[in-house]
């Protein structure tokens, strides 16, 4: 079956994650039929679809008329039959036990039609042992989603032994009408990808305290503010349940040997009922003050061997030909919320170092956990598992830099995963990219964008700024930002932001140092930060002043309010309001129209714009001497002649 058939889907499960995904279908606008063994399991999925697409509306995600269709889509069922005898395909969702499952596609397979696909939840279980269980294995595979499925990007696509590229194809492209982004798992390995990462480096963290090397402090510590992870690893176990992660170990455990035996640790909390937030107790109490992790406990020690380890998974995946590293880093990143992905992390830390840990550990220990992988000592071997060379003479992690265009060049903030939040290395980043553009004389205009379609930029990273929360900190971080947007602001060519999505916070202030701003009907715009009871910090207080005028500035900073593109072009602050698909060949074209113009009369305009700001008088004598300037170049010449010729000059910034 092609994806273009596709109009039905059963959902079997009405659990978290079952509902969750009958949402997801639902809102993509598809007809959903959603089924559990009992009427108060799926009317209680149902009820939760209710609660949370009201939630959507109620926050302006969604329209109520798009919530009230959406569940109007979904069909709650008890009967097999009825779920499944008409759709396109089987999604299915039923909790995380092989012969549960098992069961249900005996099942399924006696009343689905011939055509129809079948696809997993599973997190970590072979997707080829329930292929076989159906007559159809080739049009079976994994769709693993993430939890919350209506909130999280990631679905990983895993292909069994049997299953067929068409319907791969057709469920990657099922994902992306989601809205979903999907990363192929090219073979059916425990865990597929981040699984694969992230239970070993809980098993490792729980190992160090299991050992007394380290204590949970130490390691959440070290997790979450030196290594920059969403969550401390601790924090992670008991937010998913300490039974989860060991069944999963258990199941790797099995499967894979005795690198992935479970920490005894583990099996205590879960002998001990101590699950996590669920149970009210795991590695921490949640009825005596819950998680409460120091900033400055980390150690170098603990952070090596947890990359270390990591590494050492990225290799395996990598030799099994599971995945290639760009895929594994792009998957860890969306489904488990990290800065950079582990292949990153780990050649960032230095693979050499990372390789003698490992062999420094097992040396110690004797553990199979420890055991060198192929594919980490080939890429340690070449110096790491991506290519350093960089043609530009610059190698950026947060942000990418582009031609897409003559004398055109996209900076794009390239953190989708984080809706492109802007941390102080992205502000490195693009501080560094300014001063290189600015030099190039290659280079006359800059496109500014956000990577993916979600968020132009959603502000500051809170994560990445929590070590700054002192007062003096954050003066400094405050004043590094109105440093890195100046540049942007007074670099000497024109700025073209293209918004699509979010521009919030100090992604609205990184807009405003742009020269114009294009964006998507569906863009949401606003300065929310006295919601949180700050102001803006990167320039935001000046810059839109002097863009919308100081009522409008005050408006929007005050209400803290957002604000469609519609309403902002009204104020003056979009220039021009796109359809959603035709962003990204509008905002080239005004690049590239703008990087035809004259370099060094663009560069004198701004120049005498930003002067005459604060001293009308200071602005009108830097005009006069850049028109006195100006009127001997080159350019002027060509200018003119073109003009008196009716053609199109061709400025070359003499």
């Amino acid at each position: 079956m092609d994806f273009e058939d596709i109009e039905s889907i059963a959902v079997l499960g009405a659990g978290n994650m079952g509902h969750g995904i009958a949402e997801v279908a639902a809102l993509a606008g598809y007809d959903v039929q959603m089924r559990d063994i009992k009427d108060e399991f799926v009317q209680n999925g149902y009820d939760q679809i209710e609660w949370s697409l009201n939630k959507l509306a109620e926050k302006e995600q969604i329209s109520q008329e798009e919530a009230d269709a959406s569940l109007d889509r979904v069909t709650p069922l008890v009967d097999m039959e009825e779920a499944v005898g008409d759709v396109d395909i089987v999604i299915e969702a039923v909790p995380e036990k092989m012969e549960i499952k098992k069961d249900v596609y005996e099942e399924v397979e006696e009343y689905a039609p011939e055509e129809a696909l079948f696809a997993t939840n599973t997190s970590s279980l072979s997707i080829t042992e329930l292929s076989e269980v159906t007559e159809r294995p080739e049009q079976f595979c994994g769709m693993h989603f993430f939890n919350p499925p209506v909130q999280m990007p990631l679905v990983e696509v895993i292909s069994g032994a049997h299953s067929s590229d068409e319907t791969l194809d057709a469920v990657e492209e099922l994902a992306e009408a989601f809205d979903k982004t999907p990363v192929r798992v090219r073979k059916d390995s425990p865990g597929f990808i981040v699984n694969r990462i992230l239970v070993p480096l809980m098993n490792e963290a729980t190992w160090l305290v299991h050992d007394d090397e380290a204590t949970v402090a130490e390691v959440d510590s070290t997790t979450k503010f030196d290594m920059g992870l969403p969550m401390g690893s601790f924090e992670l176990s008991d937010q998913v349940g300490a039974d989860v992660g060991l069944h999963v170990l258990e199941y790797m455990h099995e499967v894979l040997g005795d690198a992935y035996a479970p920490c005894p640790l583990l099996e205590e909390k879960v002998e001990n009922e101590e699950l996590g937030k669920k149970t009210g107790k795991g590695f921490y109490d949640y009825e005596n003050g819950g998680v409460d992790i120091p900033s400055d406990a980390g150690r170098e020690d603990i952070e090596n061997r947890l990359l270390a380890v990591m590494a050492n998974e990225v290799g395996k995946l990598v030799e099994n030909d599971v995945a290639p590293v760009s895929d594994i880093d792009e998957a860890v990143m969306l489904g488990g919320g990290f800065p950079k992905g582990p292949a990153k992390l780990a050649d960032e830390s230095g693979l050499e170092s990372l390789v003698e840990t490992l062999g420094s550990a097992h040396e110690e220990t004797g553990a199979a956990r420890y055991e060198l992988s192929e594919g980490l000592e080939s890429a340690a071997a070449e110096g790491g598992f991506y290519d350093s060379d960089d043609e530009d003479g610059a190698d950026y992690e947060v942000i990418e830099v582009t031609h897409p265009e003559e004398y055109v060049a996209q900076v794009a903030i390239d953190r989708p995963h984080q809706m492109n939040t802007i941390s102080p290395e992205v502000m490195d980043e693009l501080a560094d990219a300014v001063d290189r553009l600015s030099e190039d004389d290659d280079v006359r205009s800059i496109l500014l964008t956000g990577a993916g379609d979600r968020a132009f930029s959603a502000g500051a990273d809170v994560q990445a700024m929590a070590s700054n929360a002192t007062p003096l900190e954050a003066i400094k971080l405050s004043r590094k930002g109105q440093e890195t947007f100046g540049k942007l602001e007074a670099c000497p060519m024109p700025v073209v932001a293209a918004i699509d999505g979010y521009a919030l916070g100090g992604g609205m202030e990184l807009a405003t140092c742009a020269d114009m701003r294009i964006a998507t009907g569906r863009s949401e715009l606003g300065q929310p930060e006295h919601n949180l009871g700050l102001l803006p910090g990167w320039g935001g207080t000046q810059r839109l002043a002097n863009i919308v005028g100081e009522g409008r500035a005050k408006e929007i900073i005050f209400t803290a309010e957002r604000y469609d593109a519609a309403e902002m072009a009204d104020y003056g602050f979009i220039n021009e309001v796109v359809g959603n698909d035709e962003l990204d060949d509008r905002a080239l074209e005004l690049a590239s129209d703008l990087a035809a113009g004259p370099p060094v009369a663009q560069e004198l305009t701004k120049k005498a714009m930003l002067a005459g700001r604060d001293d009308t008088d200071a602005g009108l004598e830097v005009e006069a001497q850049a028109f006195g300037h100006l009127i001997g170049t080159d350019d002027v010449m060509e200018g003119i002649t073109a003009f008196m010729g009716d053609g199109e000059p061709d400025f070359q910034g003499k």
